[in-house]
């Protein structure tokens, strides 16, 4: 069974050598964490509520920050590992995690 939760953060990024997003520029980053588990208990899989601080405290990390400052090329698919590297150490299910760069633009690990 797979459980939810979508959030957003706002930062800026600038990609080193790239000809239009090599200038600082912002984006809103739509995050959807899709976490796996077993309901065989007829129990919760994850309370929402403790999904949603593990989401928020990862992302607290990267809202409202100058991604260049976080990692040394910051496009979509090293944000997406990054944020996601730093969800599995706290969260302790498999989880798949999307990162939307603005709208229509996406990225899934």
């Amino acid at each position: 069974m797979k459980l939810g939760v979508i959030d957003h953060i706002d930062c800026a990024h600038f990609i080193p050598g790239h000809d239009k997003c090599g200038v600082l520029h912002g984006h809103t980053y739509r995050v959807e964490v899709v976490i796996e588990g077993d309901n065989s208990s007829g129990r919760m899989i994850m309370d929402f509520a403790e999904l949603k601080k593990a989401v928020k405290e990862v992302l607290s990390l990267y809202d409202h920050k100058t991604l260049n400052d976080i990692l040394d090329f910051p496009s979509v698919e090293n944000i997406c590992e990054s944020i996601k590297n730093r969800l599995t150490e706290r969260i302790p299910f498999p989880l798949t995690l999307r990162v939307w760069e603005g709208h229509g633009k996406w990225v899934e690990m």
